[in-house]
């Protein structure tokens, strides 16, 4: 007889002993609790021990070769999906890395937690090996920051980090761990999880501010509606076009907006601002009443701000962040909600109108200021986009860089479904298309997803094609290559003088053999007849494929407004 018995125990009795788990487990195990499916990283000495656990934990990892390329791909991922990204690296470097993928992520609103490795404890503060600062490098660029001292703790901040960064006006937000504190062992049941700094939503507006706004909008006579990406995050997209055809209201959007009213509607009216469609900029020039809802009205949509909006006697500005408001622009109608509950309160309390003359003078611009481009015998831009729209399918997602790249596909877009067309707008990222673009890709398998490239900024993050194969995400790369950094040359040409300094890029890579080193499908392109084959091999390719295309190396985007002129101050393509 065993001694447990001998003292009046049975073994299938006994007590279970206390759970023992090490910080890395907690973390992991929390991320689950939080619905992480995917994680895009890459190892590094000060987050090994969350590796050593990873293998065990149902999450998927991707390893990325460049720690900016995890944070845009847990961002596209995000803006993909509509829940958390997360991304992962080390200390030092590695952390720093991350910084301009989370401001990408943080100034346009994306819900991304990124979880950092950092030096033990006890060497914090000695400039040791690989030391960074990360919480005062990324205070300007997070709404929150965490530095996990103990691993009791790591449940909770977990919980808190993926609720402050999903709820309100979403954000990134980062958790420091020491090394010391994922190897640190805690033994029994976690403690109750709390929320230390809980998002509060700001108190639901007065129903006097509400009534303002539905009393200038059912006094105007030429009304116009501003839409941002405020209206996605709020899925607040059939709201929006049943107000805008409720008061017979133009629509334009702004660039992180393309896409949230459907393209091919008679209200739409496409980009607002510094290089929008000509018709919109008119018709914010000219409307009495102006709505912008989930926006933050940015200089790049007021351009100077006396000439935005100067005919509107009333301007209504609707954000979710109470600090925008007011921030740029003096609104006299100033309400800080949910774009969606304030859409449907308007259709509501506002009656139904219908506004010929307005609405045969804004198609009378429309038809007076076309989109044009020239057509000399090179392949152009907008031929090329329009060849991969109408390849697209309803449900393809197309991610843009930036530069001239991203205004061409975004002054192309023909979708009329919400939330298919993503890219970086308050940061600006070169870089962002290709990792944002395999991010969205391992949000939704299924869907088929593009980026839309300059040469330029493809090759900041190229390196992420290897990611692309190793990882199985079947992206689908279109380059727009002019041989240099078209929008700078362009400004050069047209605001500086015509000088045109440090942006040829005569050391090109030759794409097609590049993408093929990478195990990519690749081809070149270089005259509009060669487009449709090249883009139907490309989409028929199981996997990864990189389109080339060689465009006119003078090509240009406009109407452009130039720099400290007004919306109306636009200038168009010179006659060819």
């Amino acid at each position: 007889m065993c001694a447990t018995a001998l003292l009046g125990f049975d073994d299938n009795q006994r007590e279970p002993a206390p759970a023992r788990r090490c910080g890395a487990e907690i973390l992991l195990r929390a991320l689950e609790a939080e619905g992480v499916e995917v994680i895009f990283g890459l190892p590094g000495g000060a987050n090994l021990p969350i590796y050593q656990y990873l293998p065990g934990s149902p999450i998927r990892h991707i390893l990325v070769r460049h720690e900016q390329g995890a944070a845009h791909m847990a961002d596209g991922y995000a803006r993909a999906s509509g829940r958390v990204g997360v991304c992962l690296a080390t200390s030092g470097p590695g952390a720093l890395n991350l910084v301009t993928g989370l401001a990408t992520a943080h100034f346009d609103s994306v819900p991304v937690v990124a979880i950092t490795g950092q030096v033990a404890t006890p060497t914090i503060g000695t400039d040791a090996f690989q030391e960074s600062d990360v919480i005062g490098a990324t205070m300007s660029v997070t709404k929150h920051s965490y530095q996990v001292h103990d691993a009791r703790d790591l449940e909770a901040v977990v919980h808190e980090a993926f609720h402050v960064a999903r709820t309100g006006r979403p954000g990134a937000v980062l958790i420091d761990i020491p090394k010391d504190v994922q190897q640190q062992i805690v033994e029994g049941e976690p403690a109750q999880i709390t929320r230390l700094r809980p998002h509060r939503e700001p108190p639901a507006p007065s129903q006097e501010l509400l009534m303002a706004a539905a009393r200038s909008l059912a006094g105007a006579r030429r009304p116009m509606i501003l839409a941002g990406r405020g209206v996605a995050i709020a899925q607040a997209q059939a709201a929006l076009l049943a107000l805008a055809e409720h008061i017979d209201a133009p629509v334009g959007t702004t660039l992180l907006g393309t896409g949230v009213f459907p393209s091919s509607h008679p209200l739409a009216l496409g980009l607002v601002g510094f290089m929008g469609t000509g018709y919109c900029n008119l018709a914010v020039s000219n409307c009495d009443c102006l709505l912008m809802v989930g926006m933050r009205a940015d200089d790049r949509v007021t351009c100077r701000l006396d000439g935005f909006a100067p005919r509107a006697e009333h301007i209504i500005h609707v954000n979710i962040d109470p600090a925008e408001l007011g921030k740029t622009l003096a609104a006299d109608c100033q309400i800080a909600a949910d774009a969606g509950w304030t859409l449907e309160a308007l259709i509501k309390e506002t009656p139904e109108r219908r506004h010929p003359t307005w609405r045969r003078q804004v198609d009378e611009w429309r038809d007076r200021h076309p989109l044009r481009y020239p057509h000399n015998g090179r392949l152009q831009p907008q031929e090329v986009l329009a060849a991969c729209y109408a390849h697209r399918l309803p449900t393809d997602i197309v991610v843009a860089d930036v530069g001239l790249n991203q205004i061409w596909a975004a002054t192309s877009w023909t979708g009329d479904e919400a939330g298919t067309f993503l890219n970086s707008g308050g940061a600006g990222t070169m870089g962002f298309a290709l990792p944002a673009a395999l991010g969205a890709q391992a949000a939704d398998p299924g869907r088929r997803v593009w980026a839309i490239c300059g040469e330029g900024g493809f090759v900041m993050t190229l390196q992420e094609l290897a990611t692309a194969v190793e990882a199985g995400l079947p992206v689908k790369v279109v380059i727009l290559n002019n041989g240099q950094l078209g929008m700078v040359r362009q400004f050069q040409d047209d605001f500086y003088g015509g000088v045109r300094s440090e942006i040829e890029h005569s050391v090109i890579p030759n794409f097609q053999l590049l993408g093929s080193a990478f195990g990519c499908f690749s081809v070149a392109v270089t005259c509009q007849a060669e487009l449709g084959e090249a883009l139907e091999a490309a989409m028929a390719h199981p996997g990864p494929a990189l389109v080339e295309c060689r465009i006119d190396p003078e090509a240009n985007v406009y109407p452009i407004v130039p720099f400290g002129g007004g919306l109306a101050d636009f200038m168009e393509c010179p006659s060819t």
